[in-house]
Order: C-alpha cells, then structure tokens, then sequence
C-alpha cells in the first residue's frame, strides 16, 4: 500500500470512529424495549427476532452472542487504522475495556441488561476486527 492510500485510509477511520462510537452509544444505551418500535425492514427484523426469543431461547441467545460479536468488529477496524500503530494488544485492551465500562453502565440502567458474555462477545469481535485489518493488509 502506498503512503498515500495509507494516509487516507488512517483520515478515513479516524473521521468515522466518532460516527461509530456515537451509534455504538445509541445502540447500547437506549432503553431495551424501543428497538421493538423501529419502523421499516430494522421493525420487522425485531419483529422476528422477538418471535424467535418467544418460541426458542437457545437460538435467540446465540443470536445476540454473534449480534454483539458483530457490533465490535468496527471497533478493532477503525481502532487499528485510526491510530499510528498501536500495538494489537493496545486496541483489544481498548475494545475490553469500553465493553466493560458499557456493562457496568448498562447495569445501573433499569431498562437494560449487563452481562459477562457481552464483554466475551465484544471483546472477541474487537479481536475479529484486528485479525481482519492484519489479513487484508498483508494481501495488500
């Protein structure tokens, strides 16, 4: 890659992680029970996924465990592009930290739920996003 790619590729994350974080906030900190009011196709996904809760647990539960896994994988993407590189270790510590500061938040809120496989989730999908940086750069 050349300096020039890199450079815009480190303006591009760093200009999209306060984006990120913003939603990330939005999506961790809203009261539970208003996602079941989106509107639109995110409504209707709800919708099933609601279904799903109600007719069968284990399926639900690991859906949410990949859900969060998912919401993470930015976090070690712009992490890792945002900064001058930082060691690896540096963003997962990071990403594990900001998920636990979120449960301990989350659990004072009454609306909200803090678990410890969140912060296992979290973590693993910030892991995911350091792993996808480090593959794709080496092709590159």
């Amino acid at each position: 890659m050349t300096e020039t790619a890199r450079t815009r590729l480190t303006v591009a994350a760093r200009a999209l992680l306060p984006v990120y974080l913003v939603v990330l906030c939005l999506i961790v900190f809203s009261p539970s029970d208003e996602a079941t009011n989106a509107p639109g196709l995110i409504g209707w996904m709800f919708d099933r996924v609601d279904e799903l809760r109600a007719s069968f647990e284990p399926a639900y539960v690991a859906l949410e465990f990949v859900a969060n896994i998912a919401l993470f994988v930015p976090f070690g993407v712009l992490g890792r592009l945002a900064f001058a590189r930082p060691p690896w270790w540096a963003i997962l510590l990071l990403g594990f930290a900001t998920t636990v500061t979120i449960e301990l938040v989350q659990s004072t809120l009454p609306t909200r739920f803090s678990t410890v496989s969140d912060v296992i989730a979290n973590t693993a999908g910030t892991a995911i996003g350091l792993l996808a940086v480090r593959l794709v750069s080496r092709r590159g």
